[in-house]
């Protein structure tokens, strides 16, 4: 299996651009969950800032097996891997941090935690990967 060290120039800059993408989690029933998210890669972790008590948090904190996947024309990557929910207060900052870099400041949210992924498969379009 490819792990996020094997992104290549390319493939770190596309995950470092600024495009949504979606997190697949498993739901209550075991259907795929999908929804749009934005999310940030940072030192091999993915994290994805949210309010607590969401239908992903749940889903998470039942099941760890997530999946982000960002499209654009014909690039795309694909990073699973197993998630936790972080509240501990200088996660969520240095992960609203990351947020704001890539995308934009986030509103105020006292409610806010952080999915945090471990990746290990990553697949992606030609040049992504080495």
């Amino acid at each position: 299996m490819t792990s996020i060290d094997s992104l290549t120039d390319d493939g770190r800059r596309f995950a470092s651009d600024s495009h949504l993408a979606t997190l697949s989690t498993i739901g209550p029933d075991g259907a795929i969950h999908v929804v749009a998210v934005g999310y940030t890669v940072d030192e091999g972790v993915v994290r994805i800032i949210t309010s607590d008590g969401t239908q992903k948090v749940r889903n998470v904190e039942r099941d760890p097996r997530a999946t982000v996947a960002q499209v654009s024309g014909p690039q795309w990557l694909s990073i699973a891997g197993d998630a936790v929910i972080e509240r501990d207060p200088a996660a969520v900052a240095h992960a609203v941090a990351l947020y704001a870099k890539r995308y934009r400041q986030p509103r105020v949210n006292p409610k806010r935690v952080v999915i945090r992924i471990a990746p290990d498969r990553v697949m992606g379009s030609a040049g992504l990967l080495a």
